[in-house]
C-alpha cells in the first residue's frame, strides 16, 4: 500500500457541527426562524446527494447547483447562502474535529504512506473545508487535498478517485479509501478499482467485506486494516 485517501465530513470532521454553524450563520443573516433554515438545508442535501447518486448532478457546478437550489428553496439571493458558508468556516471550535482523526492520520504517516484528501462539497467550498483542517492541525498530515468543485468530479464518480493516484503515480491497487458513506465513499472507491474502507459506526470490530473492502467501527479502524494487509493476513 502506498497511498490512503480520507474522506472529510464524518471521517475527519463533524458535519453535523458545521450545518448547525451554517443554519445559524444563514438564519441570522435571512432574520429567519432556525428550525425553518435548518429543514430547508436537510431537504436540499437530500435532494443533491439524490441526484449524484443517479449522476444527474452537473459535476463542474456541484457546488453552485448545491447553493442555487438552497437559496431557492428559502426565496433568498445566493450570495447569503455564500455569506453564512464564511461565517460558520470562521465561528466553528475544535470540536469539529471527530474523535480518533488525529490519530488516524499520524498513524497512517508514521507507516510512510501518502495521505490525501478526496472530498465532495455542498454548499461552501472546498478551499473552505481546507481552511479548516489547516485551522485545526489535521493539514500538518496530509500531502495533497482533492475536493469535488476544484476536480470537477464528485464521489461516487471514478475520476473522483483517480486523480490523487494519478497525482503521485500510484496505481488503484495500491491505494485505499475511508469513509463513512457506503455509496459515495465505499462502493465508489472500490468500483474505481481502490481498496476501500467504510466507517460504520454501528460496527463491533474491524473486519472484511468485500475482496478489496473492509468495515470498521471508527476511523482509527484503518490502521489495524493496513495492518491485516501488510500481514498479508486477509
Amino acid at each position: 500500500m502506498k497511498l490512503v485517501s480520507f474522506d472529510v465530513w464524518n471521517t475527519l470532521l463533524d458535519i453535523n457541527v458545521m450545518l448547525d454553524a451554517l443554519t445559524v450563520e444563514l438564519s441570522k443573516l435571512m432574520g429567519a426562524c432556525v428550525l425553518d433554515v435548518a429543514e430547508a438545508i436537510m431537504l436540499t442535501r437530500g435532494r443533491i446527494k439524490a441526484m449524484r447518486a443517479r449522476g444527474q448532478d452537473n459535476p463542474k457546478k456541484a457546488l453552485e447547483n448545491s447553493q442555487e437550489m438552497l437559496a431557492e428553496l428559502l426565496g433568498i439571493n445566493v450570495e447569503l447562502v455564500k455569506r453564512a458558508g464564511a461565517r460558520a468556516v470562521l465561528n466553528v471550535n475544535d470540536g469539529i474535529v471527530l474523535p480518533g482523526a488525529r490519530e488516524a492520520l499520524e498513524g497512517v504517516k508514521r507507516k510512510g504512506l501518502k495521505v490525501t484528501v478526496t472530498g465532495n462539497v455542498m454548499f461552501w467550498p472546498g478551499s473552505y473545508t481546507r481552511l479548516l483542517l489547516e485551522r485545526f492541525g489535521l493539514m500538518n498530515y496530509i500531502d495533497k487535498t482533492f475536493f469535488a468543485d476544484e476536480v470537477l468530479a464528485y464521489k461516487p464518480m471514478k475520476e473522483m478517485f483517480r486523480k490523487p493516484l494519478e497525482a503521485f503515480e500510484v496505481k488503484p491497487e495500491q491505494a485505499i479509501h475511508v469513509g463513512d458513506t457506503y455509496a459515495e465513499d465505499f462502493e465508489g472507491a472500490l468500483n474505481a478499482g481502490l481498496w476501500a474502507v467504510w466507517i460504520n459506526p454501528e460496527a463491533e470490530k474491524t473486519r472484511k467485506i468485500h475482496e478489496r473492502g473492509f468495515e470498521v467501527p471508527k476511523v482509527e479502524g484503518i490502521l489495524e486494516v493496513l495492518e491485516m494487509i501488510e500481514a498479508g493476513s486477509i
